[in-house]
């Protein structure tokens, strides 16, 4: 378990600084981001002071991040990729 919430640019250092780059000009991708935030914040506190009744909502809120995750990561290979390519 970590002592803090995931971030995007831990998830994908690769992509560090499109990251930061389209947190402040692209607002699909920056609401993406908040979600992502949102979701690491609310599981990191369910991990922190852990609860067994409440488990079953911290793995959905897992499933939840990696679905974002995935989402995210085919995002920034698009632009990654149109960035290259222009």
């Amino acid at each position: 378990m970590s002592h803090r919430p995931h971030l995007l640019e831990d998830e994908f250092p690769e992509h560090a600084a499109l990251i930061a780059e389209l947190k402040q000009s692209d607002t699909h991708f920056a609401h993406l981001a908040e979600r992502f935030e949102a979701l690491n914040r609310e599981i990191h506190a369910l991990e922190v002071s852990p609860d067994p009744e409440l488990e079953p909502k911290a793995e959905e809120l897992r499933r939840k991040r990696v679905a974002l995750k995935d989402e995210i990561y085919a995002y920034l290979k698009k632009k990654a990729a149109g960035a290259a390519a222009g």
